[in-house]
């Protein structure tokens, strides 16, 4: 059952994807943030239903090989298809199997953590910076902006508040904004997507770390 939600939740999220690639060709971005951000809830519903270990990291590391493929090969433009040189479609993919590796099931919190912060702190910072004007800057070739920044660092420190409601343990209130702080310094190196890698990867390991200090 919980790899069947998993699955639908997932085609949906693709569908819709594409849908919007469909709808508005001229914005390729939308469609692949999306993506991006309907992929990150795929781990709280493997955490509620309890998909265990042995399915959730060879299924993780499967989608990673397709996104890697299709990395490759651009069988769906909705995912890849975003006019810069980019892995972290494949980085992304990466960052949640590395995850799993490592914190799966014994602290599904981390690995929430990272995805969520990843899902919807990038997720909304790339599609709010492009579209409300603020000062911007660059860095390593990458543009980034007030805006974006300020939702980046917003909606990591959101996911770690709840993520520590949600589960009643985690580290403490200045451990939580260190952690927000430093996911969104990782998000300013950008440079070809391995953003998708460094800050989930990142917010997981300073969760788990940090959840054993006192």
């Amino acid at each position: 059952m919980g790899v069947a939600l998993v699955l639908v939740w997932l085609a949906c999220v693709l569908g819709l994807a594409i849908w919007a690639r469909q709808r508005w060709p001229d914005q390729p971005e939308w469609s692949r943030k999306l993506l991006h951000i309907g992929s990150g809830p795929v781990v709280l519903i493997a955490w509620a239903v309890g998909v265990d270990r042995w399915i959730a990291l060879p299924a993780a590391a499967v989608v990673t090989l397709l996104a890697a493929l299709n990395h490759r090969y651009r069988l769906l433009p909705a995912i890849e298809d975003v006019g810069r040189h980019s892995y972290g479609t494949v980085a992304y993919g990466a960052a949640i199997t590395l995850l799993l590796a490592l914190f799966w099931p014994a602290q599904p919190q981390a690995v929430v953590a990272g995805v969520l912060v990843m899902a919807l702190g990038d997720g909304f910072a790339g599609l709010l910076g492009p579209l409300i004007s603020s000062p911007s800057w660059q860095i390593l070739g990458q543009r980034k902006s007030v805006v974006g920044t300020g939702a980046m660092a917003g909606m990591a420190l959101l996911v770690v508040v709840l993520l520590r409601q949600l589960g009643g343990t985690g580290p403490g209130p200045a451990a939580l904004v260190l952690i927000s702080l430093a996911a969104t310094l990782l998000e300013q190196i950008a440079i070809v997507g391995l953003d998708n890698l460094s800050v989930p990867v990142a917010t997981g390991l300073l969760w788990s770390w940090l959840s054993l200090r006192p």
